[in-house]
């Protein structure tokens, strides 16, 4: 693939431009007043956003796509050369892809998607937010706060974000804030002002085989940054980096930022910072449990480098509600609170439940409405499709211990996202490792049956938890819809 990417008017086209990754530098160069056109195959809120914002897109992913800016752009008013687009893609993409293949044969240059990101971040003083989770919590809590501290960010992040509508942000001020994603080894094409490491564990097993590897790959990065910020909670980060800032939930840890006094509460969280054992003040987050309290301290620690006060940073992430599918409360119906979070790995699953366990019988319904039975106790239900056959196989142990605060667990079969089955690993198999550890397992391998179980068995009262980073949450407004349906036909007879 080349090298250096062109901003300065040859058009860029992207295979596979509704993905989170690809859609937010798709986003931010034409609000830069770039050409910008690509392809999916589907319509989506993501994809239509950007239509909006003047990106053409294609429903096919054909040759003739690459054509045309050299068709709608007059001859005279540019050289042909320059009508040729920058072809990007992103490790999805098969070479066998038509577009890929005709991106070839027309000479034009060719970019992985962290080629532009790179060549992004380098153009600003960029802030990359990496590690194995948390990622996209910790660098929409930095763009959110640089916004609120008035700095005008740009920010290109892996989730959805209500402060600027969607994944990507274009700002005027001197900073881009961007998470940096370890998943296929491109981690290493970036170079930061600040770096940030939330934490190191393995993930990834269809591209690490290793944790040394994973380790190998965040020294890398450790080694591009000017200055890097990382958790002294994770033993792994401890022993493998040398970081300039540290951050800890544990007051004995030496790090530079610290909590105490640390209250998880199902409003949020509070803490005391501290800086160096100078206390800062008072730190009460919207976001729940001590994971997204982690995730503060290393915003604390990005926010008082660039030189802010810590009550400008305490509004900041005050204000702060959330990414979309982190720990997203879709809403409520028939007494049931239903929440979508991307959780796929055990640790992520461990926090999350955590975090629901707080919000259960948090709800207050209102008059009339369904109620529990008297005696019935609130119950979290965890709700897992396990993602890609090499992560559930190499962390499969890892799984049957992670939903002990589950009170029910229903388990869907195996999202492939594309990897052929060589590791003869089944979404049965999990049920029985999570259910050897657990009473409470229900298989439902197809997501009609995860929806009828569903049906059959929510009850008020209960939380509902969909996790994983595959589709399972397209069923979510149907179950909300049965339950609806089934409040308004009880509050007319209790009315």
């Amino acid at each position: 693939m080349a090298n250096v990417v062109d901003f300065s008017g040859r058009p860029f086209h992207f295979i596979g431009i509704g993905g989170i990754g690809m859609s937010a530098l798709a986003y931010i160069l034409t609000k830069q007043k770039l050409p910008v056109s690509g392809s999916d195959v589907r319509l989506t809120h993501i994809t239509r956003r950007l239509q909006e914002a003047g990106v053409q897109v294609f429903w096919q992913q054909e040759a003739s796509n690459l054509s045309y800016f050299r068709q709608s752009t007059p001859a005279a008013s540019a050289p042909p050369q320059n009508t040729i687009p920058q072809v990007i893609c992103s490790t999805a993409i098969d070479q066998a892809n038509p577009e890929y293949r005709a991106a070839l044969a027309m000479g034009c240059p060719l970019f992985h998607r962290s080629d532009v990101l790179a060549s992004l971040i380098n153009r600003y003083s960029s802030i990359a937010v990496a590690g194995t989770h948390g990622k996209t919590t910790t660098s929409s809590m930095i763009g959110h706060m640089l916004l609120v501290a008035g700095l005008d960010p740009t920010i290109v992040v892996g989730g959805e974000v209500a402060s600027w509508d969607g994944n990507a942000r274009l700002g005027q001020g001197p900073y881009l804030v961007a998470e940096a994603d370890e998943s296929d080894g491109t981690l290493a094409k970036l170079s930061a002002a600040i770096g940030v490491i939330t934490n190191i564990e393995l993930d990834h097993t269809d591209h690490y085989h290793t944790l040394e590897d994973v380790v190998q790959i965040f020294q890398t990065f450790q080694g591009q940054c000017q200055v890097l910020v990382a958790s002294w909670d994770c033993q792994v980060s401890q022993r493998s980096l040398k970081a300039d800032l540290t951050y800890s939930l544990d007051s004995q840890s030496g790090a530079t930022y610290y909590a105490s006094d640390i209250s998880v509460h199902a409003q949020g969280t509070t803490a005391v910072v501290w800086e160096r054992g100078q206390r800062l003040g008072s730190l009460n987050l919207q976001v729940l449990g001590q994971h997204n309290l982690s995730n503060a301290l290393a915003a604390v620690a990005v926010g008082r480098y660039v030189g802010l006060s810590f009550a400008t940073i305490a509004e900041g992430l005050g204000q702060f509600c959330g990414a979309r599918r982190r720990f997203e409360l879709r809403g409520h119906c028939g007494g049931i609170q239903f929440v979508d979070d991307y959780a796929h790995h055990p640790s992520e699953i461990r926090a999350t439940l955590a975090a629901a366990q707080l919000r259960v019988g948090s709800l207050s319904l209102p008059d009339c409405s369904v109620e529990a039975s008297p005696g019935q106790a609130s119950r979290v239900v965890a709700v897992f499709q396990p993602h890609r056959f090499s992560r559930t196989a190499a962390l499969l142990e890892d799984f049957g211990q992670a939903f002990e605060d589950a009170d029910q667990v229903i388990l869907a079969d195996i999202y492939s996202a594309g990897e052929v089955n060589t590791y003869g690993i089944s979404g049965q198999q999990v049920a029985e490792v999570v259910a050897s550890q657990h009473s409470g397992v229900v298989y439902s391998p197809t997501l009609e049956e995860v929806q009828t179980t569903l049906i059959d068995s929510l009850r008020p009262g209960d939380l509902v938890l969909f996790m994983g980073a595959g589709n399972l949450n397209q069923i979510i407004p149907q179950v909300m819809d049965y339950y609806g349906k089934n409040e308004s036909s009880s509050l007319q007879q209790a009315c």
